[in-house]
């Protein structure tokens, strides 16, 4: 096993997360089995307590793992699945270490944070690094570790120093560190400064670790004067400095990286064999890269919700867009407007707010409803009107809340109807909380994790989008559902729920008849968009928003040819061939 370890300095947010996925992305394309792993130094048992505006938003994984949102980046860039025991955080390491103490499992020993912590996070990432992560459950052969934070925050020095030993149990010839660090450059002077990356670089040398490979992040390529300075004052080669600078595509970032001759360095620092021939991930890679350039066509989509201020608040939703914008050939433009500033009490407090949300909302292709919060959800016939022109697709809370808007205006007895969420005295509770939820607890206590969806309809619009399957297996993570009990209600009306759970009781997939495009999943589909397999839900939209939705459902599903990557852009593993996107079914 070949251990590679990403820190950063100088700033947090540097983009240790897309350049980890990078290098195992042109490590797998040389035919190795990659495995990742995400530390954060934080002591929350996981990610899924945090508020959005703190870390971005909670990416959930098959077994229920609400994690980083950096592991949804592995995931995509390496398409693999993975576990929540490869989000390591400080709460868990405590967590494991408390519980071996009150079993007695150290003997009365006094418990420390060296060895007894260190030890233990040695152990999770040598036993973690060894899980399957493929569809072809070969064990990895190279684990890239991202450690969360930058050098020298004091909640992250037990990983540091972890880490300093883990290079002499594993051996010199199977661990290299790669420093992600901040080269600025002043508008003022317009001069990169590399005094930042030397001080950061010091003190990741003085905790006993010395990076292999430094990656400079810049807005501009690294003039060569300035790569020899941080050679010089950073104890390694010229080549072992890597220019990260900004690009307008991550697909570009692999590329960067395979180009500055990072594979080759590999090869000789941890002694891999691998043969230097022509990758075919790579050219897709690029293809999707110039792709993405040369798009002219342009398709709007509004993204209404609850933490539109923070935009990684909904990462996934965006790339999940993006994979389907660059699948039907057009360039994705994301309009933000904030739920709250569609409300009647906005029109009074602040109209012109009010009016620019309205106008950005009419003006776009389509909408996408995720994690919308309305104090008085779609209390207007006029908000119902714009839904029944626009293409939309309600996600989890945002499907939950068109049942409560058609309820409203299309159920006449149901002019109460709401959420229990919002209103638990509701006359009308069309939207309920599940029997298994406890209050009590917030953590780990939602609908989590990979679920089947049995479609009910043959004629559904997402079904044939899937590829015409009985089922799907996708990602879910709520706390609210759709009150069966109303189910004939809204069918009776022209709401039908095409999808439903294994048992029949929860309702999964909403479709409008003689709506072109109107859907809303229980679950969250863009979790698990791949960028040459888009995820259908977000496909469709795209599809519809671009006017091409019916000439693509009456060819079988199939797109045109200058829509599709050509046959020689590669798939994501190393060997397969692939003509065009593919749909399949995510189970």
């Amino acid at each position: 096993m070949k251990y590679i370890l990403v820190t950063g300095g100088v700033i947090s947010g540097i983009g240790k997360g897309i350049i980890a996925s990078s290098v195992g992305t042109i490590l797998k394309s040389c035919g190795l089995h990659v495995t990742a792993i995400k530390i954060d130094p934080y002591i929350n048992i996981d990610a899924g307590t945090f508020s959005p505006y703190e870390h971005g938003e909670v990416f959930v994984l098959d077994d229920g793992g609400e994690v980083d949102l950096d592991l949804g980046n592995y995931e995509r860039f390496l398409d693999i699945r993975l576990t929540k025991d490869n989000n390591l955080t400080t709460g868990k390491i405590y967590q494991s270490v408390i519980n071996k103490e009150r079993r007695g499992d150290y003997l009365g020993k006094t418990v420390q944070v060296v060895p007894h912590i260190t030890d233990a996070i040695q152990e999770w990432v040598m036993k973690q690094a060894k899980i399957p992560v493929d569809e072809d459950d070969v064990e990895p052969q190279v684990c890239v570790i991202e450690l969360g934070g930058t050098v020298g925050d004091i909640e992250s020095m037990p990983f540091i120093e972890a880490f300093r030993q883990f290079q002499f149990k594993v051996k010199r010839e199977n661990f290299c560190n790669i420093h992600v660090s901040l080269v600025p450059q002043p508008n003022s002077t317009g001069e990169q400064k590399t005094k930042p990356t030397q001080n950061s670089v010091r003190e990741l040398r003085g905790l006993g670790l010395s990076p292999d490979l430094i990656m400079c992040r810049c807005s501009t390529p690294l003039e060569t004067a300035v790569k020899e300075k941080i050679s010089m004052f950073c104890h390694v080669e010229p080549t072992q400095v890597i220019c990260v600078q900004d690009v307008s595509s991550v697909y570009k970032v692999p590329l960067l990286l395979e180009n500055q001759g990072v594979v080759s360095y590999f090869c000789q620092r941890l002694n891999l064999h691998v043969e230097m021939r022509p990758r075919k991930m790579l050219s897709k890679w690029k293809e999707m890269a110039d792709r993405s350039d040369r798009l002219l066509e342009h398709v709007s989509i509004a993204l209404v919700g609850k933490y539109t201020k923070l935009a990684d608040s909904y990462t996934s939703v965006i790339k999940a867009l993006e994979h389907s914008a660059l699948a039907v050939n057009h360039k994705l433009e994301v309009k933000y407007i904030d739920s709250a500033d569609l409300e009647p009490t906005t029109l009074e407090e602040e109209p012109v707010k009010y009016h620019e949300a309205w106008q950005k909302l009419c003006s776009s292709h389509g909408v996408v409803f995720s994690l919308c919060l309305f104090m008085n959800p779609f209390n207007s016939s006029h908000y119902s009107r714009i839904l029944l022109v626009l293409f939309c697709v309600g996600v989890c809370l945002g499907m939950q809340l068109a049942v409560c808007e058609f309820a409203r205006n299309f159920c006449l007895s149901f002019s109460d109807a709401n959420s229990t969420e919002f209103n638990p005295e509701s006359q009308y509770p069309v939207v309920i909380d599940m029997p298994e939820h406890n209050p009590g607890q917030m953590g780990g206590t939602m609908r989590l994790g990979k679920r089947r969806t049995i479609f009910k309809s043959s004629a559904s619009v997402l079904r044939k989008l899937y590829g015409d399957v009985d089922y799907v297996d996708e990602r879910h993570r709520h706390r609210f559902e759709v009150n069966p009990e109303l189910k004939h209600h809204f069918e009776k009306k022209g709401l039908q729920f095409v999808g439903q759970d294994v048992e029949g009781e929860r309702m999964e997939v909403i479709e409008l008849e003689n709506h072109c495009y109107f859907v809303g999943v229980q679950y969250h589909p863009e979790f698990t968009s791949r960028p040459i397999k888009p995820s259908p839900p977000y496909f469709g939209l795209l599809l519809a928003a671009a006017g091409k939705l019916q000439s693509y459902l009456s060819k079988g599903c199939r797109l045109s040819p200058r829509d599709t990557y050509s046959s020689s852009s590669g798939s994501s593993s190393p060997e397969a061939d692939i003509s065009e996107p593919k749909f399949p079914s995510l189970s």
